[in-house]
């Protein structure tokens, strides 16, 4: 399981959880299992966020390997410019 980091308002889809479990080996399986698991998620998920992995910040990467021990943090959709 990936313990999941929810910043901010994001915890409100989850039912007020500022973390949560999740069974996901990659960037996409994360995704995916959040949106099961909190329908609440789903908005947020369909805008697009942002998913901080070990300190590196991630948009659509959906391939991207997570261990249990990786610190994942969700986030708003973060936009440069």
């Amino acid at each position: 399981m990936v313990r999941v980091r929810l910043w901010g308002s994001l915890a409100d889809g989850a039912e007020g959880q500022r973390e949560v479990e999740i069974e996901a080996g990659n960037l996409r399986e994360l995704l995916d299992g959040l949106g099961r698991d909190y329908p609440g998620l789903r908005p947020e998920l369909e805008r697009g966020i942002s998913v901080s992995i070990d300190g590196r910040v991630y948009n659509d990467s959906w391939f991207t390997p997570i261990s249990e021990q990786s610190e994942v943090v969700l986030l708003k959709r973060l936009k440069g410019g």
